[in-house]
């Protein structure tokens, strides 16, 4: 009984991962940078510094406990702003990831150019 749970649950997380990898992948593609870097780890995020407009460098500011709270708002911010929003909308970005990502993924928004440049 207890692994039908389990199986259920890696389900889940395998869709959720699946989405999130979707989400990211049409980001991407609106920036005008390659969909298939939404899969690969570390380069995804410095992706994602390219199109809002920040240095490569500041991932590193992303390892540093309280430090990372404040840059991936920032990142939210320099994300909402790039495709025409406001910070409402990064805000929605930075605490209803979930909700507002794909929002911004499949929704009519256009990508505007980095924010942060």
């Amino acid at each position: 009984m207890e692994g039908d749970f389990s199986f259920f649950g890696l389900l889940i997380n395998v869709a959720v991962i699946a989405l999130f990898i979707w989400v990211f992948w049409r980001i991407f593609e609106k920036a005008g940078k390659p969909g298939w870097a939404a899969i690969i780890p570390i380069y995804n995020v410095i992706v994602m510094l390219e199109i809002v407009g920040r240095p490569v460098w500041w991932i590193i500011l992303l390892f540093i406990p309280i430090v990372n709270v404040i840059v991936g708002f920032i990142l939210a911010l320099d994300m909402s702003r790039s495709f025409g929003h406001d910070l409402l909308f990064a805000l929605g970005l930075f605490f209803l990831g979930f909700i507002f990502y794909p929002v911004l993924a499949f929704g009519g928004d256009s990508y505007q150019g980095p924010a942060a440049a």
